[in-house]
């Protein structure tokens, strides 16, 4: 056999692989997406116990990821806010971290325009400056709520009015 027929059945050999590989990638992919598209939303965390205490306006849970101990002062939160639901006006003598997980939520600081929070949003809230945040009116909102309790507790005010939440 020659060098160069060779050479052509190597090629054509590698030509079949290949589109045979592609096709069978294709088929992959659009089951894919058909899986997707049936299977429900998977939460990262557990949704939690329901929040019962009136530092919140609508329903709200809590799972509790890490409590704050001597070793580590920070606690960590995965908060679940149904549409509408929000905090109180609040202030943490340390600040907070806020990490979106899913939803549309809200965060604002007091005297500053309300912030839209989408999943990857991330927000670093200043120590003892008071501000609120929860969902959209239309979508739940997940969070991550990172809190140091080294300086204390956090510090609850009034509820956000209806005309705060709204503007």
């Amino acid at each position: 056999m020659s060098k160069i027929n060779l050479l052509n059945i190597v090629f054509i050999l590698m030509l079949i692989c290949s589109c045979k590989q592609s096709g069978e990638k294709m088929q992959a992919t659009d089951s894919t997406k058909q899986n997707k598209s049936a299977a429900p939303k998977e939460l990262i965390f557990s949704k939690g116990d329901k929040i019962t205490n009136n530092n919140f306006v609508g329903d709200a849970w809590v799972e509790m990821l890490v409590l704050a101990d001597s070793v580590n002062r920070n606690s960590v939160g995965s908060v679940t806010f149904a549409p509408g639901a929000r905090t109180n006006w609040h202030s943490h003598p340390n600040g907070q971290i806020i990490l979106s997980l899913s939803g549309k939520g809200y965060y604002q600081e007091k005297g500053s325009e309300k912030k839209i929070l989408r999943k990857g949003d991330v927000v670093k809230c200043p120590a003892n400056t008071a501000h609120w945040h929860g969902a959209s009116a239309d979508k739940e909102f997940i969070q991550l709520a990172i809190s140091s309790r080294v300086d204390g507790p956090t510090e609850w005010f009034e509820a956000v009015t209806d005309d705060e939440y709204a503007n």
